[in-house]
């Protein structure tokens, strides 16, 4: 292969609850397999064509006439979050891959190939990482040592909105995977709809949350047209979302959400010194440009920082 940058064609639907065969995910652009421990790797690949493109310590990536092909050997208990920060920091973060369809196809893969029944799969993703977040919370202080990961990063930040967050109707934006809508659905003082532009997503989130005993609501649409009335909900919450649009369309968004909030909209964003490419995001913010944000935006406002950027928007 002569570029080391797999480019990914136009964008097409993911299925996350697809059926798959055993051990292994594919769609038109990559495959996934779920391979034996190390010691098993090189008799494998002996036998499988031309050499790998790169090994890391998580996995193996290739490519088959025009399809990626990634091997990982990881096991069901580490099917998480993680994952995530695995795939940005070995593959994505060099440039062995590139773009937000491939990473989402990838991520999917590893965890379909882990197990067979897709929403078990799934299930164990989501518990695994509610799991560990509350690990996080639990012990700061251990979370936040030599190793930081997805999880321990992202912690806090949930933490926070759930502070922030009262009690009453919830309407979160570019909720993704939809954590914190699930952890706001556990306290019974919170009806909670999530919001997402990928139905695929939307549809994967009702799955997890009613083999949770959840209820958790869903709307796909775009964050800046919103298909609800205007003061549809308590609080709207806007929890790293805007660094992955543009900033005509954050303040879009920033519009519609007070236009559906009656008492407030919570923003949080992370604060970069460039924007992470991996996870889709296109620009960064600082706690001046969030208040300015904020100012624009015509209401009563505050901007502060606590593991990230935050600001709060106060509606009526």
């Amino acid at each position: 292969m002569s570029d080391p940058n797999l480019i990914s064609s136009l964008p097409q639907t993911i299925d996350p609850l697809a059926p798959c065969p055993h051990g292994r995910y594919d769609d038109h652009l990559v495959s996934v397999l779920r391979a034996d421990p190390p010691g098993e790797r090189v008799r494998q690949y002996g036998a499988a064509g031309p050499g790998p493109v790169v090994r890391t310590d998580h996995f193996c990536l290739a490519e088959r006439g025009r399809r990626i092909e990634l091997t990982h050997w990881l096991p069901p208990d580490q099917l998480d979050n993680d994952v995530a920060g695995l795939l940005a920091e070995e593959l994505f973060a060099p440039g062995w891959l590139s773009g937000v369809e491939i990473f989402e196809r990838v991520l999917t893969g590893i965890v379909r190939s882990c197990i067979d029944d897709p929403l078990l799969a799934w299930c164990t993703f989501y518990g695994n990482t509610l799991a560990r977040l509350r690990q996080c919370w639990q012990a700061p202080a251990a979370a936040n040592g030599h190793e930081r990961t997805t999880i321990s990063e992202l912690a806090p930040v949930y933490a926070h909105a759930l502070q922030l967050i009262p009690a009453g109707q919830v309407l979160d934006l570019g909720s993704c995977f939809g954590f914190l809508p699930l952890l706001l659905a556990e306290r019974p003082a919170n009806t909670v709809t999530a919001s997402d532009l990928s139905g695929g997503s939307m549809r994967l989130l009702t799955a997890v949350a009613a083999a949770r005993g959840l209820q958790v609501s869903t709307l796909v649409c775009d964050a800046a047209r919103i298909p609800v009335p205007d003061g549809w909900a308590d609080t709207v919450s806007v929890i790293h979302l805007l660094e992955h649009v543009s900033p005509d369309h954050g303040r879009a968004v920033i519009r519609d959400a007070l236009r559906v909030a009656r008492h407030q909209v919570v923003v949080a964003v992370p604060v970069e010194d460039e924007p992470t490419t991996a996870y889709g995001h296109i620009r960064t913010f600082d706690l001046r440009q969030l208040g300015e944000l904020g100012e624009r935006a015509g209401h009563p406002c505050s901007v502060h920082e606590h593991h990230g950027a935050w600001l709060v928007l106060t509606v009526g």
